[in-house]
């Protein structure tokens, strides 16, 4: 049986509304999950054993979600509304990389290594979002252990899906700057 939620819940993203847990969110979850790489494989049951280790908070129009550099221990499921992804560059103007929708996952690279956030996450309208953090990963893991190799095998897949689209962007950076400067030879010993 799933652990209540500590009042870490509520500090974990104290800039936004917390509503608690994802149990009256079961069905709106249940419905995102053909748009979601990660939870698309799992059942409504399944659904609502994971609801109670979720965390739903909400987000007005241009409210931070979360910050470029910051600690991060969680990711968070988009369950309506949208959130705009920007990115530091080094004159530390932000640009726009990614739109996220409902259905759909960010901060998971954080989740996996507590590393700090990559980008600036804020919301572009009344958002709903589902938090799952490492802790409780963790307890689903052992509490649910099919439930835990689900999400783990579905986190595998959205990261490898994310770098094989991150090395497709590198490539095309690259062929244009060689494009620009005339470079003829780009490569690493190590890949």
């Amino acid at each position: 049986m799933p652990h209540p939620m500590n009042s870490a819940g509520a500090q974990r993203l104290p800039e936004l509304e917390y509503l608690g847990d994802a149990l009256p969110f079961t069905a709106q979850l249940h419905a995102m999950l053909p748009y979601s790489p990660l939870f698309e494989s799992l059942q409504l049951d399944e659904v609502r054993a994971l609801s109670p280790f979720l965390q739903v908070y909400r987000a007005q129009i241009g409210q931070t979600v979360l910050r470029e550099g910051e600690a991060g221990d969680f990711m968070l499921f988009v369950i309506e509304g949208r959130i705009d992804v920007f990115k530091e560059a080094g004159d530390h103007a932000s640009s726009l990389i990614a739109v996220i929708g409902a259905g759909k996952v960010l901060g998971e690279m954080s989740l996996i290594d507590g590393d700090s956030r990559s980008a600036t996450c804020i919301a572009d309208a009344v958002t709903l979002m589902a938090a799952l953090s490492r802790e409780a990963l963790a307890r689903i893991i052992v509490e649910q252990p099919l439930l835990g190799a689900k999400i783990l095998m579905g986190l595998v897949v959205l990261l490898s899906f994310r770098l094989r689209k991150t090395s497709a962007q590198l490539l095309s950076c690259l062929e244009q700057q060689r494009g620009q400067k005339g470079v003829t030879e780009v490569g690493s010993p190590f890949v």
